[in-house]
């Protein structure tokens, strides 16, 4: 894990060294082994390193190696085994390769095409001193960051943005189409182009992309291809299936365990994060290791308020988890005494932007601080489980065989499916026909209520000054207010989840910059490439099957996941429900500062006014915590990130 920069002179002036050390000096604040530089005519590299795996212990980076390269790099490889054999390197060397070896022996082999070839998390930049060319690369689901920044002499890389704005000539400006997009689009997707930033002049490689500079020109490039199969997999039983399953994810998750650091994970008690932590715990057995669980758990005094099918605290289920592995040591937090309000800053300058997850802001700062207090090295997670090993939307399958008209089978799933969850074969029914057959809805007995939607963020005039409904049309969200990207169903929706960079970005971003505060490094096994096109080329059957959704990695993880949590299909954990809560003691403090934010203007040029004033009025005083998810306090306390951005870095400007 590593903080990476550099920089190019087209000319082939030399890079003075007070130059780079201005490039490198915000990464001293970071946890760190080693910190390197090179530098030779017109290129600057650098590179601050914490050693997390073993052969990454003592490596010097950047480095030049033969062939006239040299790189630096923030990588950790998953397919370290596939690339040490295919490029022939004897098994006595195996332990003492680095990855960033591996990556050069990838470019001179494949060239551009080298990131295709390669598993894991990584941002890579490689000099070509023979071509007089930089080459980089970010990994397919940006787990780490790379912004640059270029003029007609120069460009400069970092895994920050800190470090490019401290540049000579490089003026801090407002890039109001980042801005128009994150407004506009309501969900928690940043923006639709993932290539820009809050910053105007500061650009980003998106995930899945690479990047040329060659004779004063930048050129960026999609490898790999789409990661949605051609073909499905066809085996002969489910039991073929699962255990294909387990092979595949299983190696996934051992891909990190070689670390000597300790290792966790964060455990909620759901499928995802259960499975992950199981597979992880079974390796770790093998050695006499540990893994230590880290879990969020609501703070004392709360109480649920969710509806029966769902559930804020989900402790008996972390611990059913933990019981069913003799090497799991659990640790469950609240985190009293931090809510939203009181990480905001926090966030705001980890981040060098505005971002949208604050209801779970406080909790996930809390957990890395601390896996970072117990030395671990990597925090696993199962934060893409839902789109590839328990995926399943059953009502979405059962619409998609009822329109097909297999009638038998349908039959049969609805009353395996009612008996499961407990509810009337009409009621479901009634849902299913809706979803299969949306313009008869009106005469179903039921018709689903409608979600409450998001209020109108940006300011009209802004919007239509920037163009962003029609550039986020472009990009395939929805413009109605809401922000999903537009999908007729959940099949239809986890197709479009695999070939929207944007997605992928938002989570990688914060990912980044929490590994590097705290030199814990997050991994998550169910986003491994080879877990994700073993699960893409599935028949949708074996995601749905008996009644039961996300039926794979129920049946793949028998006697491995507890029965509690792996058979479970009426509950489901709702993460952050007492964040309102927790702030109601400071609620005064709260809406001084909307009535401050109100009056803005900046704010007043970028935000639908309006929308703003209302909701400020109807939360004057504190509300019930059925409130928790209310769009308009969503929309208060995103507005409010915005503000403290604005007015910090932009305020009299």
């Amino acid at each position: 894990m590593s903080a990476i920069a550099g920089i190019y002179h087209f000319t082939g002036e030399p890079v003075s060294a007070e130059i780079g050390l201005r490039l490198m000096d915000e990464f001293e604040r970071f946890p760190a082994d080693r910190t390197g530089t090179w530098a030779s005519e017109g290129v600057f590299l650098g590179c601050r390193t914490r050693w997390l795996t073993p052969e990454s212990v003592n490596e010097e980076l950047p480095r030049k190696g033969p062939h006239g390269l040299a790189i630096t790099a923030d990588a950790i490889l998953d397919n370290r085994d596939a690339l040490l054999a295919l490029f022939g390197i004897e098994p006595s060397r195996h332990a003492s390769v680095p990855d960033s070896e591996l990556i050069v022996l990838a470019y001179l082999k494949w060239g551009e095409a080298s990131p295709a070839w390669l598993i894991g998390d990584y941002a890579f930049v490689i000099w070509d001193e023979s071509r007089r060319r930089l080459f980089g690369a970010r990994d397919h689901s940006g787990k780490r960051t790379l912004y640059y920044h270029r003029t007609a002499e120069r460009f400069a890389f970092s895994t920050l943005i800190g470090p490019l704005l401290a540049l000579p000539g490089v003026e801090k400006r407002l890039n109001e189409r980042w801005l128009s997009e994150f407004l506009a689009i309501t969900g928690m997707v940043d923006t639709a182009d993932s290539s820009q930033t809050v910053y105007l002049g500061i650009e980003q490689i998106p995930p899945g992309y690479c990047f040329l500079c060659e004779d004063g020109r930048v050129t960026l490039s999609e490898y790999g291809g789409r990661l949605l199969p051609s073909d499905t997999l066809k085996l002969k039983s489910d039991a073929e299936y699962e255990e294909a399953f387990r092979d595949v994810f299983g190696a996934a998750v051992r891909s990190r365990l070689r670390s000597g650091l300790p290792v966790g994970s964060q455990l909620s008690g759901g499928l995802d994060s259960g499975a992950v932590a199981s597979f992880a715990a079974l390796g770790l057995r093998e050695e006499g290791r540990t893994l230590h669980t880290f879990s969020y758990v609501p703070v004392e005094g709360f109480t649920d308020w969710t509806p029966r099918h769902l559930m804020a605290n989900e402790k008996a289920f972390m611990q059913a988890t933990a019981a069913h592995h003799d090497n799991m040591e659990t640790h469950f937090r609240d985190f009293a005494g931090t809510h939203p309000l009181s990480v905001m800053d926090f966030w705001l300058g980890l981040m060098e932007m505005p971002y949208k997850f604050f209801e779970n802001s406080y909790w996930q700062k809390g957990i890395f601080e601390e896996a970072s207090s117990r030395g671990i090295g990597f925090l696993y997670n199962g934060a893409r489980g839902n789109y590839t090993i328990s995926w399943g939307p059953a009502l979405d399958y059962y619409s998609l065989i009822l329109k097909r008209l297999q009638l038998i089978r349908f039959l049969r799933e609805l009353g395996a499916y009612s008996r499961n969850m407990g509810v009337s074969r009409s009621r479901v029914l009634s849902v299913v026909g809706a979803k299969a057959f949306p313009a008869l809805q009106g005469l179903t007995r039921q018709a689903a209520p409608k979600p409450a939607e998001f209020p109108m963020w940006i300011h009209p005039e802004f919007a239509a000054r920037t163009g962003v409904f029609e550039r986020i049309a472009a990009q395939g969200f929805a413009v109605n207010g809401q922000s999903t990207l537009a999908a007729a169903d959940a099949i239809e929706a986890r197709a479009k989840h695999f070939t929207c960079d944007s997605l992928w970005n938002s989570s990688g971003t914060s990912f980044t910059k929490l590994s590097l505060r705290y030199g814990v490094q997050s991994y998550d096994p169910t986003n491994d490439l080879r877990v994700i096109r073993f699960c893409l080329s599935l028949p949708l059957d074996q995601f749905v099957r008996d009644g039961a959704g996300r039926s794979l990695v129920r049946r793949s993880t028998r006697g491995i996941l507890a029965d509690e949590v792996r058979l479970n299909q009426r509950k489901r954990g709702v993460q952050a429900a007492d964040w309102l809560y927790r702030i109601v003691p400071v609620w005064k403090e709260f809406t001084d500062e909307l009535e401050a934010m109100s009056k803005s203007p900046l704010m007043r040029e970028y935000v639908n006014m309006d929308a703003l004033r209302g909701s400020i009025e109807r939360f004057k005083e504190a509300p019930k915590e059925e409130s928790t998810f209310d769009p308009e306090l969503r929309l208060l306390m995103r507005s409010l990130i915005v503000y403290r951005f604005l007015r910090n870095h932009f305020e009299g400007r």
